[in-house]
């Protein structure tokens, strides 16, 4: 299921014996993980098992047998690739067995964990959650609601400021929220670009909007590579970008003029949206889709095909974006 389904069940109070959380947004898959966990019991009664600590063996065990001194036996498994269904489905039916056991599979990184969330069923009182990266303005409200937590007294131009200047990455911005929390001022976007730091050599917005104006762009994109961005992540943020400019230009082309808290749903820095603005405005409305077409068959290729180098494959594809736009 998907986020806002395993919302409504959570509201509900709604528990199950085994979970499992993945997708695209690892924040998304930490924040579940530790949300479900602390609902099940306290901190002494959960153990956590990431990656090469993971044990087969000593995970069902530890799940059929009750712990001595704790009413609840939590167990956390953080994984980077999907385990084989005799292996999942045996640690699910553990927690059935032993009902003072609950497992939760927390699954990271850009592994295909699609087969495995198949093995989470209702008959076995599982779920598995697919969480998607949110779109920026829901992103944009879980970093305010972070920051009223925390009793932060924020502007919310420095809260687009901060998820910006962070390439939209939800865990360095939540970071940077508990080390301003700590200033006893208000938060401004000066008071951002003042104690936090961007990730990377390469101002990923700028790099966006170079790519949509044609101009060059070989260096910007080799460097983020470089620096480990992947390859299919670095295209779906531009296939939002572009989606961005297009409800841009649409909006703009209907009512004269653009809103951005009616498009976005929040107001990015002013000199973000008003660069954002032009360059939509600029890119003809026939060519979106056009744009859209080929950045969706470039990620089918990548996904489906066996390209040898996919990196340099996509620093050539990008290079080509240019003629459509142009």
């Amino acid at each position: 299921m998907y986020k806002n389904e395993f919302d409504n069940l959570l509201n509900q109070n709604i528990k199950f014996n085994a979970y499992m959380f993945f997708g695209q947004s690892n924040y998304l898959v930490e924040h579940y993980t530790q949300l479900v966990a602390s609902s099940l019991g306290s901190p002494d009664e959960i153990e956590k098992l990431y990656f090469d600590d993971f044990d087969f063996k000593y995970a069902k065990n530890k799940l059929l047998q009750s712990s001595l001194f704790a009413a609840n036996n939590i167990l956390i498994i953080k994984l980077e690739k999907k385990l084989n269904k005799k292996e999942c489905t045996e640690l699910i039916e553990a927690c059935n067995t032993n009902p003072d056991s609950k497992v939760i599979f927390s699954c990271m990184g850009d592994g295909d964990f699609k087969t495995m969330g198949g093995y989470f069923t209702k008959k076995l009182n599982a779920v598995s959650v697919r969480m998607f990266s949110p779109f920026p303005n829901e992103a944009v409200r879980m970093i305010e609601n972070q920051a009223k937590q925390l009793n932060m007294n924020c502007e919310l131009s420095a809260l687009n400021h901060l998820y910006f200047m962070h390439r939209q990455d939800l865990s360095l911005c939540m970071n940077d929220l508990k080390k301003l929390s700590i200033l006893d001022e208000k938060i401004s976007a000066n008071t951002v670009n003042k104690h936090c730091f961007g990730i990377g050599a390469v101002n990923f917005e700028d790099f966006l909007h170079n790519l949509l104006s044609c101009l060059d762009i070989s260096d910007d994109l080799e460097l983020l590579l470089e620096e480990g961005m992947n390859e299919i992540y670095l295209l779906n943020q531009i296939t939002s970008f572009v989606q961005q400019l297009f409800m841009i230009s649409s909006y703009a082309r209907v009512f004269g003029s653009a809103n951005a808290k009616e498009i976005l749903g929040f107001v990015p820095p002013k000199n973000v949206w008003e660069k954002k603005s032009r360059l939509a405005i600029s890119i003809k409305p026939e060519k979106f889709l056009e744009i859209l077409e080929y950045l969706l068959n470039l990620e089918l290729e990548l996904k489906s095909s066996k390209i040898s180098d996919s990196n340099i494959y996509l620093q050539a594809s990008l290079r080509k974006l240019s003629v459509i736009i142009r």
